[in-house]
């Protein structure tokens, strides 16, 4: 049963299509605002680390009141509509750039709008796959999902970073925001018909609304535990990423295309991971395999404090990432299910939202005291306390299997 091969449909294959494209452009683009801020804007430590706070802090806060918005409303015109803004966004930095106009303060604003649109197209994205794919196969779809990103970061940071060499620190930006123009048109072809969420009560935004999601997940006892784990496992990585991105290009030397390999090759231990997940819960119980594979993932970061030049360094990163992105691989689908399964159909998006806006600020938080961390001291300093603290967080995880509510009888407990 755990091998077969499970046909989704053809609306779920535009879906499917929309995402690849997404999600190729964002990897050919891997790491094109640090390098435009540091090849081109001559940026230090403090601010390659503030842009990738100030982004995520911004674009969060601007982000909660779409999570309401986004659930009382057809999702894939929302999907859509978040696809055109993201790409616009980009354009503007390729048209800046030409012109002579680009400034640190435009990689900032189109870093906002791009987090804000990100969360926004996550939430409606979620709570329509829960609407498209029975409950049973949405592990295989969000399976599939997984392996794209981990195929699309295999393949693109390579040849983003021999893209850069030849033609510009920009043309990455270009080909990002076309994917997401593709990403819209492949929305589009979706087709079929999506009711307009009913909702009761007044139809305008209640102040509850804003926080509906929280409270779904706060109420929930494994959802809690899980969500305070991935908060601050996703803060303490990101957090030491644009650190290495100047310890990597500043002062080892590494070139752009190493970087770009070191962070791209290991990507095949996440297509590997995402396509044993369905397997391994079938043997193991989705309860086991999240608490194994979302505790191993903690323990690979700290070898990238001890990354040296040339040809050592870039082996030890690709080994290092190798496990990461291998047990990153299984659990990602695996809690992407778990949500959906643990949450009524009309908290979906609001539930999303909440998850991926608190995620944000925290690395939006992280990043900002790793990058103070980092001037005071060393990137590489700063890279080692992340490691340290990320051993703590399995203690995070949930110890108790937790079956799922009958979603409907959830939805009316909640309203």
């Amino acid at each position: 049963m755990a091998g077969r091969r499970v046909a989704l449909g053809r609306r779920f294959g535009w879906l499917w299509a929309a995402y690849a494209v997404s999600s190729y452009g964002t990897m050919f683009g891997f790491g094109a605002f640090p390098l435009i801020a540091i090849l081109v804007l001559h940026s230090g430590p403090t601010q390659v680390a503030a842009l990738a706070a100030a982004g995520r802090a911004v674009g969060a806060v601007l982000a909660v009141p779409l999570g309401p918005w986004v659930e009382f409303r057809r999702k894939r015109p929302v999907m859509v509509a978040m696809d055109l803004a993201r790409c616009a966004a980009m354009l503007s930095i390729p048209a800046a750039f030409a012109l002579g106009w680009l400034t640190f303060v435009q990689l900032l604003v189109v870093s906002v709008v791009v987090a804000a649109a990100n969360i926004a197209f996550r939430a409606a994205s979620g709570a329509f796959l829960k609407t498209l794919v029975p409950p049973a196969d949405l592990l295989v779809a969000n399976s599939r999902f997984e392996s794209t990103t981990w195929t699309a970061t295999v393949v693109g940071p390579p040849l983003g970073g021999a893209a850069i060499g030849m033609f510009g620190p920009v043309t990455t930006v270009i080909a990002d925001a076309v994917s997401y123009l593709l990403s819209a048109l492949g929305i589009r072809a979706i087709g079929g018909t999506e009711p307009h969420p009913a909702r009761n009560g007044a139809a305008r935004l209640r102040p509850g609304d804003l926080l509906e999601g929280w409270r779904h997940i706060l109420g929930h006892p494994a959802l809690r535990s899980l969500f305070l784990n991935t908060i601050s496992v996703n803060g303490l990585i990101m957090a030491s990423e644009p650190l290495l991105a100047v310890l990597l290009l500043g002062r080892l030397g590494f070139a752009p295309w190493q970087y770009g390999l070191a962070f791209a090759a290991p990507c095949v231990g996440g297509l590997v991971g995402s396509r044993l997940a369905r397997r391994l819960v079938a043997r193991y119980g989705q309860h086991r395999v999240m608490l194994v594979s979302g505790g191993l993932r903690a323990c690979w970061p700290l070898g990238l404090a001890f990354v040296q030049p040339g040809v050592p360094g870039l082996v030890l990163i690709i080994a290092v990432q190798l496990g990461l992105v291998t047990c990153m691989g299984v659990y990602s689908p695996v809690l992407a299910t778990y949500q959906l399964d643990h949450t009524a159909p009309d908290r979906v998006a609001r539930t999303l939202s909440a998850w991926s806006i608190s995620s944000n600020a925290s690395i939006a938080a992280l990043t900002a005291a790793w990058g103070v961390l980092a001037a005071a001291t060393s990137p590489r300093i700063a890279i080692a306390a992340a490691g340290v603290l990320l051993l703590a967080t399995p203690l995070l995880l949930p110890r108790h299997e937790t079956a799922p509510r009958n979603t409907t009888e959830q939805a009316a407990s909640l309203t």
